[in-house]
C-alpha cells in the first residue's frame, strides 16, 4: 500500500506533489561525508527510500520529485563527477520502479563540465525519462547566466525541459560573519545572484522555453525585484524588452523554508499563485513543515490545493499517471 500512494491519500485526504525532496543516495554519503554538511539536518545520516515513503504517507504526499542538494556532484573531477551523476540518476530511477508513483526525478548533471552536462542530459531525458534536470545556484563562483553555461542552457531550452535549481553557499561567502551559519543568509541570497545572472545576461530572454523552479519561495527576490530594475545594466530594456518583472513572472517558485506569511505575502504580490509550487526540502527539513503549514500561510482553500498539486501536474502532466 505505501508504494502506491494510497496510504498517503486514505490518512490525510491529501494528494500532495512534492517537487523539492531530497535524495541521499547510500554510496553518495559513503564517498562523500566529509563534505556534507550534516549539522543541517542529522536525518540525513540516516535518510532510507522508507523513511521518505513513510513521512510522505504521513503528510499526504502522493508523488515526490527527487533531486541531489548542494554540494552536489562537482569536486574537482570531471569524470568522477560524470560517474556520480550517473550513478545517482540511475538509483533515482531505480526507487521510481521500486515504489511506482511515488518518485520521480530532476536528474543531476555535472557542472562544471560541459561536455560531460550535455551527455547526461541527453541520458537522463531520453534513456532514465528523467521529469527534469537540477542545477545549482552556482558552480565555483559563477552563475547560470555566465557565458560558460550557455550551451548547457540553450541545450534544455532546446528540450523546453523543466529546470529545478536549488541553493549553494559560494566559496566567496561562507565565512563572511565568523561564527554564523552562512544558511541563514547565503542560501536564499544565492538565489537571488543566480536569478540576476540569468535575467542580467539575457539568458531568460534567450532561453524562453525552459521552466525554471526556484526554492524557498525565491530567496530575496520578490524583496529585490524593484531594485533590479533601478539599478540594473544601463542596457536593461534592450537585454530585456518586456522589463525585469515580465521575466520574473515567468518564473516558479517552490515554498520549502518560504513557508511563512511574509515570504507567501511577498511572493504572491510578485507573481500569480499558479507559479507557485509545493517543496518541503525532506529530509533537511521536516515534511510537516511545508505540508501541515500551508493552512497557516492565509491562502484560500482553492489556491492550497493548486500549490499543492494542480500546479505541479500542469507543469509536469505525466505525474498524473501516478
Amino acid at each position: 500500500m505505501a508504494g502506491t500512494g494510497l496510504t498517503a491519500r486514505a490518512t490525510t485526504g491529501r494528494r500532495l506533489i512534492d517537487l523539492h525532496n531530497h535524495v541521499i543516495p547510500p554510496f553518495y554519503l559513503a564517498e562523500n561525508r566529509d563534505r556534507i554538511d550534516v549539522s543541517l539536518s542529522r536525518a540525513l545520516l540516516d535518510w532510507t527510500p522508507q523513511q521518505s515513503i513513510d513521512a510522505m504517507d504521513q503528510h499526504g504526499v502522493e508523488t515526490a520529485v527527487l533531486s541531489l542538494s548542494t554540494p552536489g556532484v562537482w569536486f574537482g573531477n570531471a569524470e568522477t563527477a560524470r560517474s556520480t551523476a550517473r550513478r545517482v540518476n540511475e538509483y533515482c530511477v531505480g526507487l521510481a520502479g521500486q515504489h511506482s508513483g511515488r518518485f520521480g526525478l530532476f536528474g543531476a548533471i555535472p557542472l562544471p563540465d560541459i561536455e560531460g552536462s550535455l551527455r547526461e542530459i541527453e541520458y537522463a531525458l531520453d534513456v532514465l525519462k528523467a521529469d527534469g534536470i537540477g542545477l545549482l545556484t552556482s558552480y565555483g563562483g559563477k552563475w547560470l547566466g555566465d557565458a560558460d553555461y550557455q550551451p548547457v542552457l540553450d541545450e534544455l531550452n532546446r528540450r523546453k525541459a523543466v529546470v529545478f535549481v536549488h541553493p549553494t553557499i559560494p566559496s566567496c561567502c561562507r565565512t563572511l560573519m565568523p561564527g554564523t551559519s552562512p544558511i541563514i543568509a547565503e542560501v536564499p541570497q544565492d538565489t537571488t545572484r543566480t536569478v540576476m545572472s540569468l535575467l542580467f545576461s539575457g539568458t531568460l530572454t534567450r532561453c524562453k522555453d525552459i521552466r525554471f523552479i526556484f526554492c524557498h519561495a525565491g530567496g530575496s527576490v520578490p524583496m529585490v525585484a524593484s531594485r533590479m530594475t533601478q539599478y540594473g545594466p544601463k542596457d536593461l530594456a534592450e537585454r530585456l524588452p518586456q522589463g525585469v518583472d515580465y521575466e520574473l513572472k515567468r518564473l516558479y517558485y517552490d515554498i520549502a523554508v518560504g513557508g511563512n506569511r511574509p515570504a507567501i505575502a511577498a511572493l504572491t504580490s510578485l507573481i500569480p499563485v499558479h507559479q507557485i509550487l509545493f517543496g518541503s526540502d525532506f529530509p533537511y527539513r521536516r515534511l510537516g513543515e511545508s505540508a501541515d503549514g500551508m493552512s497557516q500561510l492565509g491562502l484560500s482553500e482553492a489556491d492550497q490545493y493548486a500549490i499543492g498539486r494542480d500546479n505541479a501536474l500542469a507543469l509536469l502532466p505525466r505525474l498524473k499517471a501516478g
